[in-house]
């Protein structure tokens, strides 16, 4: 059996970014009952050269869009990364699960095939097929920002648990 690149990207992109989300609600309904500054939630981090919170969900979305996107030969929509509270981090999931709900299916196919070039211009450029970008750089650069958001959280004492990580499947 054969499985789609569409297929293998944007419902996983948006069962995961669902479970962000939650999590998300869940760290703010945390900090309001204990009376913690939600900034000390968004700002956190596990050590001084890891990004904080804030830019894990930034960067999570930006795989989300970026990766469906360029696998069905669209632009990347640019955001603006000015997001510092948890109603701007929930906006900017909801408007990466719009672009994504609106890719067509279709222009995924043959996609495996196709050359992504990633970082062009730059002496960081490289060309990559799109199933190998997909599995072997997309998916993985995902989890890890939502694992890592996940894990700050769960570190700061929000009552979360791997079923709220996974999401609606």
């Amino acid at each position: 059996m054969t499985v789609s690149m569409h297929a293998a990207s944007v419902p996983v992109f948006k069962q995961m970014l669902g479970g962000l989300a939650d999590v998300l609600a869940k760290a703010e309904a945390h900090a309001a009952q204990r009376k913690i500054d939600p900034a000390a939630l968004l700002q956190s981090r596990l050590f001084p050269d890891m990004f904080p919170l804030v830019r894990q969900v930034q960067i999570a979305c930006d795989f989300a869009k970026s990766v469906p996107a360029r696998l069905a030969g669209e632009d990347v929509p640019a955001y603006d990364d000015t997001e510092q509270t948890f109603a701007e981090l929930q906006a900017r999931i909801a408007k990466t699960l719009a672009f994504i709900d609106g890719l067509d299916a279709a222009r995924f196919d043959g996609s495996e095939q196709r050359e992504i070039v990633l970082r062009p211009g730059t002496p960081k450029e490289r060309t990559i097929h799109g199933q190998a970008y997909l599995l072997n750089y997309g998916l993985p650069q995902f989890f890890f920002h939502v694992a890592t958001a996940y894990g700050l959280l769960r570190h700061a004492g929000v009552e979360i648990g791997k079923k709220d990580y996974m999401g609606a499947y």
